[in-house]
């Protein structure tokens, strides 16, 4: 073999180990940012369509496969939430376990709360507040399109932590739980900074009651 031949053969190897390494490290990156990335985008697909009003869902995601859990109101719905997971750069599959079940209305309990704060005269300031909160809420209730229950209020929260993936909260593992308009925050974040501003976003978000923040700093791998 000739010193020319020789030479071209072990270029042509250098250049195809650079493009293997390039794939690798490219592919690394973003399995690295997904699957806690495509948790909250998914979620943020769900605020606005009209068939998963009264949802409740929870999305969880391993390795770009995405697992629907929770209700949905119809049939229609539970097909809509899988459409909408789908469609998302990155999603690998989607394993649809949602149950179809009636809305859980938290009217009632809103309205009685309501009805206690204005019999109480010492915490005349606080219903004031609340009517005050309860307009806004449905204000943006008619702006979605969707009421502002538990499940909206689960996916409202999770589009707003995506919309900081590329600042505080990058790498961030964390599950949003509510009930009863009572935001539980699980999981863990990789700075003081990051878990003070999830919370905080979280008793921002409309029709939130309170916040228990059960979030740790450390490593999110």
């Amino acid at each position: 073999m000739s010193f020319l031949s020789r030479s071209v053969g072990t270029i042509t190897l250098a250049l195809l180990t650079v493009l293997m390494l390039g794939t690798t490290t490219a592919t690394a990156q973003v399995n690295t940012i997904k699957d806690g990335w495509l948790v909250m985008k998914v979620h943020s697909e769900f605020i606005n369509e009209d068939l998963l009003d009264g949802s409740n869902i929870d999305v969880d995601v391993k390795n770009g496969v995405v697992t629907l859990q929770g209700t949905v109101t119809s049939e229609a719905g539970r097909a809509r939430a899988q459409e909408l997971a789908r469609k998302n750069d990155g999603v690998k599959n989607v394993v649809n376990q949602l149950r179809i079940a009636p809305a859980h209305d938290n009217r009632a309990e809103r309205a009685m709360d309501k009805t206690k704060d204005k019999a109480d005269k010492a915490a005349d300031k606080t219903a004031r507040a609340a009517d005050k909160a309860e307009d806004k809420t449905a204000h943006a209730a008619k702006k979605t399109g969707r009421a502002i229950d538990d499940g909206w209020i689960k996916s409202k929260i999770y589009a707003q932590y995506m919309t900081e993936w590329n600042t505080v909260l990058d790498d961030s593992d964390i599950d949003v739980d509510v009930d009863n308009n009572v935001v539980t925050l699980n999981g863990t974040v990789k700075s003081p900074a990051a878990k003070a501003k999830a919370v905080s976003i979280a008793k921002a978000t409309d029709g939130v009651k309170n916040v228990i923040d059960n979030l740790r700093v450390g490593s999110t791998r």
